[in-house]
């Protein structure tokens, strides 16, 4: 288990953070940090500093950050675009200054030599309490089950596979149930990621010279690749889970 000396702020609270904010290593394969929507949000990060947590080491070494966005959820049920839905919505939200009435997560990063350490349970736990201290009777999280990778299965089965003990066989997803959370409902288009099969090969260092699907490392679904027409474009399913925060 992680060690007890951390500290987690927000952004707001230390705005200097940004100086080096993009410094820390993750594990994301290159192709995810390609998202049109996410790369909106993430270029707008001063809009959602009070959504944004810091975990410092006790020498003040950034080890782990969580994104959040504040967005607007018609109706109760959550949409199958996800990730993406959210994201686009939040950044609309500030654009046209509506009163947001939703909270969901974005992205949870450790540092990599930190992951497995008991670190996620513990973000995972300060976003939702976040969530709570602005108002936000619940926190919703479109997860990405990264156990996914290593199985062919439709995401609508594996999400949800449980062990012996009734918890989910998906680590993330047993991350959030053990931290209070509810899975939901698959999110089928929560991430789409276009590009040129060149940019894919730059990507991946694969050949996409073929039409039709492209099983890449780290992603959770086949990658379609229209070779004739020279672009490929990667669907990817997330699982959304619930958190209650008590606000």
């Amino acid at each position: 288990m992680v060690g007890v000396d951390l500290e987690i702020v927000t952004l707001a609270e230390r705005p200097e953070l940004m100086d080096t904010f993009w410094d820390m290593e993750t594990s994301w394969p290159e192709f995810m940090k390609h998202d049109p929507i996410g790369n909106g949000y993430y270029a707008s990060l001063e809009e959602f500093t009070e959504y944004v947590l810091v975990c410092l080491d006790e020498t003040g070494r950034m080890v782990a950050k969580a994104h959040s966005v504040p967005f607007r959820l018609d109706g109760d049920e959550l949409p199958d675009a996800g990730w993406d839905a959210a994201i686009r919505s939040g950044l609309l939200t500030r654009l046209w200054r509506e009163e947001p009435n939703a909270c969901s997560a974005v992205e949870i990063a450790i540092e990599p030599g930190l992951q497995g350490s008991g670190l996620s349970g513990r973000i995972v736990a300060a976003l939702r309490d976040n969530a709570a201290r602005l108002g936000h009777a619940e926190l919703v999280a479109p997860v990405r089950p990264n156990g996914k990778t290593d199985v062919d299965e439709p995401m609508a089965d594996y999400a949800f596979r449980t062990r012996a003990d009734g918890l989910p066989v998906d680590p993330w997803l047993r991350v959030h149930v053990r931290a209070g959370g509810r899975i939901d409902r698959v999110a089928a288009r929560s991430m789409v990621i276009p590009g040129t099969v060149e940019e894919w090969r730059d990507w991946t260092g694969l050949p996409f010279d073929r039409t039709g699907p492209v099983h890449v490392p780290g992603a959770l679904a086949p990658v379609m690749c229209d070779a004739e027409h020279g672009t490929a474009v990667y669907v990817e399913p997330n699982v959304w889970v619930r958190h209650p925060t008590g606000a």
